[in-house]
């Protein structure tokens, strides 16, 4: 049966729309994962010499494990922001006579082939070979790297739990924040040592071996608390029964001075407010808008002038990144009965820009206090809020005619990668690099001022010939719109 299920997502993934951006996406990260692997690998050959130096008068051994605390709360936080766990299109087999048991138990046997789960070992087999080198007992060595995998297997399983108790939070990375802070708090206030606790303990298990029983046990419980949480879930009908909620809809009125574009407004405020993820967009506006209370204040980032470029495009823009780099997959669950209706396919994107450049001018005008750090930063936000409107909101709506994944909205927002595709990684290059790399170069070659007029014009020119643009972008998307249509139909 697994050979089956492998069979299937290997079709599905060959079959898909999106093959061609699928694959460049998995060659990028294979440069990422090789990229990573010799470094955990090289910090391994060299963890002995480094922790001799460190700790010159403790065992290598012994000084290794009083890190694995914070390895494990690091791990965590980590596992929980970036890795999912694995799924494929199960609805279709639940019709069919396959047990869910088995399902379930290929879905978490998936999950503990993650690179995530074998990135560690690079670092810890390298080591483990150094510490058998140089006189450490071989079997007591052998132990203690499966206790290892044992404490990587016990942080997959347990990330997946704290997501799906979680998920349903509205800020839904808070408990993983709560419940590694608490943690944190009690070992470094030394209420709890739990870092010598567990640097004991995994030695211990390493000299006496009977006490496997104990992390063996713990992942088991782990495992079949997993396979519990989802053999719930796997149902036809799942997910058909919806909280009832009260509505405090809004009538929208001032939308209504927009025109003929109104009506498309409206839906895309409804879409933003009524959904967990598009709420995110909304909550991103705060965390730009103080953005530049990272940098302003510390003296360091005074001299370093083309940063201001870059607070400035990315916090008058961060609500037309976060939600424009997904345009039109936001309407992905419905493109098809949109494009079925007798509307202007220029006036539904018009809809987009405009809220777009709405947003760029009032997080500019929120923005303006920034002053108060000096008048080269109103500048620079001024000249980064041109260009957002004139270039960015432009090219992040060409962008979007390549999109081909489809979004679930009901999904929690945090962190959540569904969605995206080569087309989100690739944009970051001219919505950011670009204006930035220029600013500098004209900054250092020429001076303050010139560099913002550069940026400043480039801005002017996009909002000059803003009908040509859109005119050319409607034609984009309107060749797009059957792939597009046939690509939102699919499961990712």
């Amino acid at each position: 049966m697994i050979k089956h299920f492998i069979s299937l997502e290997w079709k599905s993934f060959f079959r898909s729309a999106t093959l061609g951006k699928s694959i460049a996406i998995k060659i990028l990260m294979g440069f990422f994962v090789l990229y990573f692997t010799a470094i955990f690998a090289i910090v391994g050959f060299a963890m002995t010499k480094i922790l001799g130096k460190t700790y010159p008068d403790v065992d290598p051994l012994v000084a290794f494990n009083g890190f694995i605390f914070f390895w494990v709360i690091g791990d965590l936080l980590f596992r929980f922001f970036f890795q999912k766990l694995p799924v494929m299109t199960v609805k279709p087999l639940l019709t069919l006579p396959v047990k869910r048991n088995r399902i379930v138990n290929y879905v978490l046997g998936k999950s503990a082939f993650s690179f995530v789960n074998f990135l560690p070992l690079f670092t810890i087999i390298p080591f483990a070979v150094n510490l058998i080198m140089n006189g450490q007992s071989t079997s007591s060595v052998l132990v203690w790297v499966f206790v290892m995998v044992l404490i990587i297997l016990i942080n997959n399983f347990l990330n997946f739990i704290i997501e799906s108790l979680s998920a349903e939070t509205e800020l839904s990375f808070l408990p993983i924040l709560v419940f590694t802070g608490i943690l944190f708090g009690l070992n470094h206030f030394g209420i709890i040592d739990i870092a010598d606790a567990l640097s004991k303990g995994v030695l211990a298990i390493s000299e006496s071996p009977v006490f496997l029983i104990v992390p063996l046990t713990i992942l088991a419980i782990l495992y079949f608390y997993n396979f519990k949480i989802l053999r719930k879930k796997l149902f036809l009908d799942s997910g058909l029964k919806e909280k009832v909620k009260e509505v405090n809809a809004s009538d929208l009125e001032w939308t209504k001075n927009f025109g003929d574009i109104a009506p498309f407004m409206q839906l895309d405020l409804k879409l933003i407010w009524r959904n967990k993820r598009t709420k995110s967009s909304v909550w991103m506006i705060a965390i730009g808008l103080l953005y530049g209370l990272f940098f302003y204040p510390n003296p360091q980032f005074q001299d370093t002038v083309p940063m201001f470029m870059f607070v400035g495009i990315f916090s008058t823009g961060i609500f037309l990144i976060n939600f424009g780099q997904f345009i039109p997959a936001w309407d992905s669950g419905y493109y098809k009965l949109l494009m079925s209706q007798n509307i202007k396919y220029e006036q539904y994107l018009k809809s987009k820009f405009t809220l777009m450049a709405l947003s760029v001018v009032i997080l500019f005008v929120l923005g303006i206090p920034y002053v108060y750090f000096g008048w080269k930063i109103l500048l620079a936000h001024f000249v980064a809020a041109i260009y957002n409107v004139g270039v960015n909101t432009h090219v992040i709506m060409w962008g979007g005619s390549y999109n081909r994944k489809k979004i679930n909205l009901d999904q929690k927002a945090a962190f959540n990668y569904q969605g995206t595709g080569a087309v989100q990684w690739l944009i970051g290059i001219p919505l950011l690099l670009l204006p930035m790399g220029l600013f500098a170069l004209l900054y250092y070659i020429i001076n303050f001022e010139i560099a913002c007029a550069v940026i400043g014009v480039f801005g002017v020119i996009g909002i000059v010939f803003h009908p040509k643009l859109m005119k050319l972008i409607t034609l984009k998307y309107s060749e797009s719109k059957y792939k597009m249509i046939d690509a939102f139909n699919q499961e990712n």
